[in-house]
C-alpha cells in the first residue's frame, strides 16, 4: 500500500511539475512518515509564578484554519488588525488553562472558562493569586480572570474591549482590578477603502531635501481612507473596571498605546499616539506623547511629545534626540527615569559619552536630574536600592556590551566597570543578576551582604554547563557555587526560587525526554520534579544525534548536528541522500564564530518548519549548520559573503562525507528568510547541491535598497555588494532545482512577496528548474495547518524527485 502511495503520489508531481504556467492544486497532505510528526499533540505550556508555589497550564491548537486565517484583515501602519474582533489578526491564540497543583503534581480544571475559547494576553495578579486573559468571540475580546484559590474563572466585561495597540488590559497595583482600554460609545465607521473612489492622488514630497533612509517595512499607511481607518481602530477610552464587575470611566477617547503603572500604583504613564501619520514608516514612529495621570485620572504632568520619526542618522546606533526609553524606577514609588543622546543620535559623532540618564520623582515639579552617562547606547538599568544600580551599554558595530554599577544617590561617583565584552562571545558571558520582588512587586536586584548573583547558560568548550555565581561588591570577587555536570540531561536554569534557600527553578532535557521543570537546591543536591511531560516523537527517538566539529577551508573551526535516519545501520554505512539547513550569521570576529552552543542532549523538537521530518524518510539531516560570514578588522563581513557562504558549505558537506555517511552526489540545501537567500545564493555560485528549497526569502537587494540582516551601508555606497549577493542578479548562473515557497501575505522587512514571484520569472525566463508555491494569507511564518501540511508536501516531493532519485 505504501509504494502505491508513493507511486500516486510521484505521478501526481511529476503530472503537475510539467510544462504548465500555472496549476490548480488543492491543499495536499504529506507522507504519512511526516503527518505523524507534524499531527503530534504537542504537551500544554507551564507558567510557574515568581516563587515557584504556583503554575498553570496553558493549552493551544498547534495550527490554525485556513478559514480562521482566511478572515477579513486590514493592514494598517504596521499592524494587522482583525475589525470584526478589535484584536490582532496573527497573535496566538490558547484553547484552555488549567491549575497545576505544585505540592501534589495534579492538574485542577479551571470552572466557569468560556467556550470554545481563544485566549490570549495571559497575566499574573501583583500577588500572584489570579490570572486575567482576554478572550475572542466572534464580534470582540472581553477580559476574564481566573482566581486561583477557587479555581474558578470569570468574565469581567463585554467583548468591547480594543486590542489593536497592544494589551488592552494593566492590573492595577493593590489588584482591585483593571485599567482597561474600550471601543469608543461613539465610534466612527471604518471606510471601505476596497470600493471607496479616490478623491485625488496620493502625493508624497521631500522639498526641504531630508535624508529619511529607512527599511522596506510592510503594511504602511497609503492614503487618507488608511489613515482615517487606522484612528479609527487605535482609538479607544480608558475605563476602570474592578474584580466585581464595577466599571468607570478614566479617561476620554484618544490613540492610547501603554498604560504603565507607577511601582507604588499612584501614578501611571500613559503614551498616545498623535497625528501627523507617515507613508514610510510603522505606527511605532509616528508622534507620541508621553504624560503622567494620577490614580483618577488627573493629568500630573506631560513628559514629552515625541515628534514624527521618518528621518534618522544611518546605522543601527543611530536614534532620535530628546527623551526615550521612558519607564519608572523600579525601586522607588513614583521616579520616572529616560535616556537622551549626547552625539544628536548619529553613531558617526565621535564623544566620549554616547547618551546621558535622567530621573524625574513624583510630583514631577522639579527639574530633571543627571543620574550617569553612558559610553555606549543606553540599554537599560537593573535597579537595586538607593546606593546600587547596574547600567547596560551596547554598541552594534563592534558587538561591544559594556555593564557597570554605579550609585543612583551620586552621579559623582565613579561607575564601577563590571565586564566589557564581546556579546556575540558565548563563552565569556557572565551571567544575568538574580532579581527578587520588592515591596513594590517589581523585581529589582537582590542584594545580600554585599553580594549580588548570577545566572549564566554556561557555554565552553566542555558544552553547556549552567552555573550560579555569588560577586562581592566591595572586593570584586567571584565565587561559583554551582555548576551543571555534564551527563545525559541538558540544564537550563529559569531563574532563582530563594537564593537563601538555594533553591532554583531549572528545566532538563535530553535528546528523546522532552523538556520538565525541576526545582533543585544546589545547597544540599536535592531535585523535585514539577512536570511531568510526554515526549510527543518517540517515532524518532532512537535516531542517532550527534554535535560534529570540523574546518573550513581557511581552518576556521564550524559545527553542526547531525542527525542518521531512522534504522541506519551505522556499521554498514549506506550511502544515503542529506539535507543540509541553515541560517548565515554575520561576526566581527572567528573565535566568536567558532563557539559550539548547540548539544547532543538537547530535546529533538519538530517544528512546523524544521527539517528533522526526513530522519524519518531516510535522509541525513545536518541542521544549524555553522555558516558565520566574518569581517575583521574593520573588514566587513558582506564583502566576502558568496566565498564564505560557499566555502561553510563545502566544509559541512566534505564532514559528513568523511565519516562515510552520504552520497555527495545528493545533497540539497534549504532555508527559511535569509536562510533562502543563502540557498539562491549556494545554488547560483557552486554545483554542491542537487536541489534547494528556499522559503520566504529575499533575492534582490536593490529592493532593501537601505540596508538589510546586519548590512548597514545603503546601496549606493556599494552597489558591488548588493549586486553580487543578490540572487536575482546572477539569474543566469542558477542551473540546480530550486523549490521556493512565500506567504502571499508576507508582513517581515524586506521579504516582500514580490521578491519570490520577480525571481521565479527570471528563473523561469533563462531556464532554471524551479517551482514556485505561495501560500495564501500566510505570513512570514505559517500558520494555517492546510499551509504547513501543503508545504511539507511540497519539500518531500520535490526532494523525492531530485534529491533521492535524481537522474544522473
Amino acid at each position: 500500500m505504501k509504494s502505491l502511495q508513493k507511486l500516486l503520489s510521484l505521478i501526481i508531481f511529476l503530472f503537475i511539475s510539467g510544462s504548465y504556467a500555472q496549476i490548480d492544486l488543492n491543499y495536499q497532505s504529506p507522507h504519512p512518515d511526516i503527518l505523524s510528526l507534524a499531527d503530534a499533540p504537542m504537551p500544554p505550556i507551564m507558567s510557574i509564578n515568581y516563587d515557584g508555589s504556583k503554575a498553570i497550564l496553558i493549552y493551544r491548537n498547534q495550527y490554525i484554519s485556513i478559514e480562521e486565517l482566511s478572515e477579513k484583515e486590514m493592514r494598517l501602519g504596521g499592524l494587522r488588525i482583525n475589525p470584526k474582533t478589535n484584536s490582532s489578526s496573527r497573535s496566538r491564540k490558547y484553547n484552555n488553562i488549567s491549575i497545576f497543583d505544585i505540592n501534589s503534581k495534579t492538574e485542577i480544571p479551571v470552572t466557569g472558562l468560556p467556550e470554545n475559547a481563544k485566549i490570549t494576553n495571559i497575566s499574573w495578579s501583583n500577588a500572584q493569586d489570579k490570572i486575567a486573559f482576554i478572550n475572542a468571540t466572534e464580534n470582540g475580546v472581553a477580559l476574564w480572570v481566573i482566581d486561583y484559590n477557587t479555581r474558578k474563572a470569570t468574565r469581567l466585561t463585554e467583548p468591547n474591549l480594543n486590542a489593536n495597540m497592544g494589551s488592552p488590559m494593566t492590573w492595577l497595583k493593590d489588584d482591585s482590578g483593571f485599567i482597561v482600554k474600550m471601543l469608543p460609545q461613539n465610534r466612527k465607521s471604518l471606510i471601505d477603502t476596497e470600493n471607496a473612489v479616490p478623491s485625488g492622488p496620493v502625493i508624497s514630497v521631500n522639498e526641504e531635501g531630508q535624508k529619511a533612509q529607512n527599511r522596506t517595512y510592510q503594511d504602511l499607511l497609503k492614503n487618507t481612507s488608511d489613515e482615517a481607518n487606522f484612528e479609527t481602530l487605535a482609538t479607544s477610552e480608558l475605563w476602570k473596571v474592578t474584580l466585581d464587575g464595577k466599571k468607570s470611566k478614566w479617561k476620554n477617547a484618544a490613540m492610547y498605546r501603554n498604560i504603565s503603572p507607577s511601582p507604588d500604583g499612584n501614578y501611571f504613564l500613559v503614551s498616545e499616539t498623535k497625528r501627523p501619520f507617515s507613508y514610510i514608516v510603522p505606527y511605532f514612529r509616528f508622534p507620541t506623547s508621553y504624560t503622567i495621570y494620577d490614580g483618577k485620572g488627573t493629568l500630573s504632568k506631560n513628559i514629552v511629545d515625541v515628534p514624527l520619526i521618518e528621518e534618522l542618522p544611518q546605522g543601527f546606533m543611530a536614534v532620535q534626540t530628546g527623551p526615550r526609553s521612558i519607564s519608572w524606577r523600579d525601586d522607588q514609588p513614583a521616579t520616572l527615569i529616560w535616556a537622551e543622546a549626547l552625539d544628536f543620535g548619529d553613531p558617526e559623532n565621535e564623544v566620549e559619552y554616547r547618551d546621558i540618564v535622567f530621573q524625574l520623582p513624583a510630583p514631577f515639579t522639579a527639574r530633571p536630574r543627571q543620574l550617569i552617562q553612558s559610553k555606549l547606547r543606553y540599554a537599560g538599568i537593573e535597579w537595586g536600592d538607593d546606593n546600587t544600580a547596574v547600567l547596560y551599554g551596547r554598541w552594534w558595530n563592534t558587538r561591544t556590551s559594556r555593564v557597570e554599577f554605579f550609585n543612583p544617590s551620586d552621579p559623582s561617583a565613579e561607575p564601577k566597570l563590571f565586564v566589557e565584552r564581546n556579546y556575540q562571545d558565548r563563552y565569556s558571558d557572565p551571567g544575568s543578576f538574580v532579581t527578587s520582588r520588592n515591596e513594590f512587586g517589581r523585581n529589582v536586584l537582590e542584594i545580600s551582604n554585599g553580594n549580588v548573583h548570577l545566572i549564566g547558560d554556561g557555554f565552553s568548550p566542555e558544552g553547556k554547563l549552567p552555573f550560579v555565581d555569588r560577586y562581592n561588591l566591595t572586593e570584586n570577587t567571584t565565587e561559583r557555587i554551582y555548576k551543571a555536570e555534564p551527563g545525559e540531561m541538558l540544564e537550563s536554569i529559569t531563574r532563582m526560587l530563594d537564593t537563601e534557600k538555594g533553591l532554583i527553578l531549572t528545566r532538563l532535557e535530553s535528546s528523546t525526554t522532552f523538556p520538565n521543570y525541576y526545582i533543585r537546591n544546589i545547597k544540599n543536591g536535592s531535585l523535585e520534579q514539577l512536570s511531568f511531560f510526554e515526549n510527543p516523537f518517540k517515532a524518532v527517538q532512537d535516531v542517532h544525534k550527534e554535535v560534529i566539529t570540523y574546518k573550513r577551508d581557511d581552518g576556521l573551526d564550524l559545527s553542526a548536528t547531525l542527525y542518521l535516519p531512522v534504522g541506519y545501520d551505522k556499521e554498514k554505512k549506506e550511502k544515503m541522500p542529506m539535507i543540509m539547513w541553515a541560517y548565515p550569521r554575520e561576526f566581527v570576529d572567528a573565535a566568536s564564530a567558532s563557539q559550539v552552543t548547540s548539544s547532543d542532549n538537547q530535546f529533538t523538537y519538530m517544528s512546523y518548519g524544521s527539517p528533522l521530518y526526513w530522519v524519518n524518510r531516510g535522509y541525513v539531516v545536518l541542521d544549524n549548520t555553522a555558516f558565520p560570514i566574518i569581517g575583521e578588522d574593520g573588514e566587513q563581513p558582506n564583502d566576502t559573503f558568496v566565498e564564505q557562504l560557499v566555502a561553510n558549505a563545502k566544509a559541512g558537506i566534505d564532514a559528513v562525507d568523511a565519516l562515510g555517511y552520504i552520497d555527495r552526489n545528493r545533497v540539497a540545501v534549504g532555508g527559511h528568510s535569509y536562510g533562502a537567500f543563502m540557498t539562491a545564493n549556494l545554488l547560483s555560485h557552486s554545483d554542491l547541491f542537487a536541489a534547494g528549497i528556499a522559503r520566504s526569502g529575499a533575492y534582490n537587494r536593490t529592493m532593501t535598497p537601505f540596508g538589510f540582516q546586519a548590512e548597514e551601508r545603503h546601496y549606493w555606497e556599494a552597489p558591488d555588494v548588493y549586486n553580487t549577493m543578490s540572487p536575482f542578479m546572477q539569474a543566469h548562473k542558477m542551473k540546480t532545482p530550486m523549490l521556493l515557497i512565500h506567504g502571499e501575505a508576507d508582513n517581515n522587512s524586506g521579504t516582500y512577496p514580490m521578491q519570490s514571484e520577480r525571481y521565479f520569472n527570471a528563473l523561469k525566463g533563462l531556464g532554471a528548474p524551479v517551482r514556485l508555491v505561495m501560500l495564501p494569507n500566510e505570513s512570514h511564518g505559517y500558520a494555517a495547518r492546510e499551509s504547513i501540511m501543503h508545504m511539507l508536501w511540497e519539500q518531500d516531493e520535490w526532494l523525492e524527485t531530485h534529491v533521492k532519485n535524481k537522474k544522473e
